[in-house]
């Protein structure tokens, strides 16, 4: 009690500040700036994010009976650790690599394995498989398989082994409406549903075996935001829920047969605040089908670093890239996790690339001890305003896919392909202007970095998908990188690597900042970028060019400067390479061009849709490499 005395007598010495205190010192810092555009930031998901938080901004959210563990599971739904299984994947070649490749990844550290089958194989040859691994312990997902050999496979793993079927801890990856969205082709829905029906039925005594994987994945790979990801996969999955609600299967049964798959970008903290917005959605929803069981709500989240943001170039960032990622992930209480290696979007990863993926995992439970706290932003303004936002949009769209007659109705209509498209275009757009930043792609490329020698272009360009004969027209996975890198490999493909000369003059502190812009630029579709300290005459700068065989001269200089030395540029060049202007001198714009200068880079600037134009001048086609 004299604790709690003093603690209040020492906080009555200062007076409280308000809100209206912090804005005040913030609208004179600002010195008449403009306080959204300056402090406000919103996401592409239209989620507004403001410079600070407080107290008050929770006051709303409902937050003091919410703990970990419990009902709505915004917290998480474990609520003593917040341990998870570090997945790998092994690619099926055959019975004995297979169990060799598990066996070293389980020694190693890993604790799920995602087989991944490009065949099919009997219950028997899968069941032998499995039999060579611990599977007390460890969790185990197949990826590729005929679902209906499944209630055979489990009796065979079970009996005479020791195990108990709460022991048997399996994820089988059957998403039909998924398989739809990336085929366009749906197939005979009632025989679909009666398999999904039966197969509930025949595992309903194995608590831990899971026969649906609901794939967000599959929406952020076509591009969509992270909002429409969570919102769909809501609708998708609630659409299982309601089609074996009319086959007789209650909610309690079909959602603990539910893994959901959601892919994580690098927004670090929107992420985190995803994976907390969906178990409480999730929740919501099972909760309406009047479930007698509380725990049946909980939500599995298995999560893997997103392919989208990944690249070829440069890709050790990847490495950095799937770090934070990883963070968000555990951070936001998943169950499973799989951290993809740094080259998989170029090739097939090795044993050097698989075990850093491994690693960071294990660093982040063993060394960061990310397992003993659960859900470590609870009770922060700034993650739980995050999540509820989040939520709140993502329960707009889900309730505008219900209009449309759900899922499968919305897809067949185009709705959420259109949705999807132009979040991509957005995207696509975004990062042309480098709104959105790929570091080694799109901003500080390293221009004098080739293809790795072993890349498979199959991995790097997006698969054509025949339409022919579909339902609906179906998604188109990529990465947003791909733009970038054909114009990239477009140039290491070219009779001639194009040479940048920077012809560097006057206002010193001018010149540095726009040779320095040019050199990015023009970095990013691999050409040879020429720095100079700076030329105190045009012509001794153009001379300098002419012995360089530069393809493209870009002037590097101030506005007012460019008057002179653009027209003096244009007549010494007579139209030998391509003249470009380093900025946008919006006073001596219609001059310059006069004189012949057409090209401007800037800071609004699409760079590539200019560095296409570029390949075009020079007769590079934008292709990249032949297939």
């Amino acid at each position: 009690m004299a604790n709690n005395n003093k603690h209040d007598r020492l906080f009555e010495e200062f007076d409280p500040v308000t809100t209206e205190n912090w804005e005040r010192v913030i609208e004179r810092d600002l010195k008449g700036a403009d306080y959204n555009k300056k402090l406000v930031w919103k996401s592409v998901d239209g989620i507004t994010v403001r410079p600070y938080f407080r107290s008050e901004d929770i006051e709303d959210l409902n937050l003091s009976n919410c703990n970990p563990g419990e009902y709505p599971y915004t917290r998480g739904s474990k609520s003593t650790v917040n341990n998870w299984f570090i997945r790998q994947e092994v690619v099926f070649e055959s019975h004995d690599q297979a169990s060799e490749k598990a066996l070293y990844l389980l020694e190693k550290g890993a604790e799920s394995i995602n087989f991944k089958f490009r065949n099919q194989i009997s219950a028997g040859k899968l069941s032998e498989l499995l039999r060579t691994l611990p599977l007390k312990g460890i969790e185990i997902k197949l990826t590729g398989l005929d679902i209906a050999i499944l209630p055979d496979l489990l009796n065979k793993i079970s009996s005479g082994n020791g195990l108990g079927n709460s022991d048997i801890r399996l994820n089988w990856d059957w998403d039909p409406l998924g398989d739809f969205s990336l085929s366009g082709k749906l197939g005979d829905e009632e025989a679909i549903y009666d398999l999904m029906a039966d197969i509930i039925r025949q595992t309903k005594n194995f608590p831990k075996v899971r026969i649906i994987g609901v794939h967000g994945t599959y929406f952020r790979r076509a591009g969509s935001k992270f909002v429409q990801e969570l919102a769909f996969s809501l609708a998708l999955a609630n659409e299982y829920l309601s089609e074996m609600d009319d086959l007789d299967i209650p909610a309690d049964e079909t959602a603990p047969k539910l893994a959901f798959n959601f892919a994580i970008g690098s927004n670090y903290f929107l992420e985190l605040a995803k994976l907390r917005a969906a178990r409480m959605l999730w929740s919501r929803i099972v909760e309406s089908y009047k479930i007698k069981d509380p725990d049946k709500a909980k939500m599995y989240v298995h999560a893997e670093t997103s392919m989208w943001n990944k690249t070829v170039y440069d890709p050790y960032v990847n490495m950095l890239r799937t770090t934070t990622e990883a963070m968000s992930a555990i951070l936001g209480g998943v169950n499973s996790l799989t951290v993809h290696p740094f080259d998989a979007t170029f090739k097939e990863s090795e044993e050097f690339s698989e075990r850093l993926a491994r690693n960071k995992q294990i660093i982040l439970k063993e060394e960061s001890h990310f397992d003993k706290v659960v859900d470590p932003g609870g009770g922060s303004y700034y993650i739980e305003k995050l999540t509820h936002s989040i939520a709140a949009e993502a329960w707009k769209l889900f309730q505008d896919v219900e209009k449309q007659g759900g899922y499968t109705e919305a897809f067949m209509k185009g709705y959420i392909q259109n949705e999807i498209t132009t979040s991509a275009q957005l995207r696509d757009e975004n990062i042309a202007l480098r709104k959105e930043l790929l570091l080694g792609t799109n901003q500080f490329p390293n221009n004098n970095e080739f293809l790795h020698p072993d890349a498979d272009l199959s991995k790097i360009r997006t698969p054509i998908i025949d339409p022919t004969g579909a339902d609906a027209h179906p998604l188109i996975p990529y990465r947003g990188a791909e733009g970038f890198e054909n114009l990239r490999m477009a140039t290491e493909k070219a009779d001639k690597r194009p040479k940048v000369f920077l012809l560097t003059i006057g206002d010193p502190i001018m010149r540095k900042a726009r040779a320095g812009f040019a050199m990015n630029f023009f970095a990013c579709a691999g050409y040879e970028v020429i720095d100079n300290p700076g030329f105190e005459m045009i012509s001794n700068g153009m001379e300098a060019a002419r012995r360089a065989s530069a393809d493209i001269i870009v002037l590097c200089s101030s506005d007012p400067e460019y008057s002179g030395f653009g027209p003096e540029a244009v007549k010494i060049n007579e139209g030998q390479a391509i003249m470009v202007i380093a900025g946008y001198p919006k006073e001596i714009l219609e001059q310059l061009k006069s004189q012949g200068i057409s090209h401007f880079i800037h800071a609004r600037t699409n760079i590539l849709d200019s560095l296409m134009m570029f390949h075009r001048a020079m007769g590079i086609s934008s292709s990249g490499f032949d297939s």
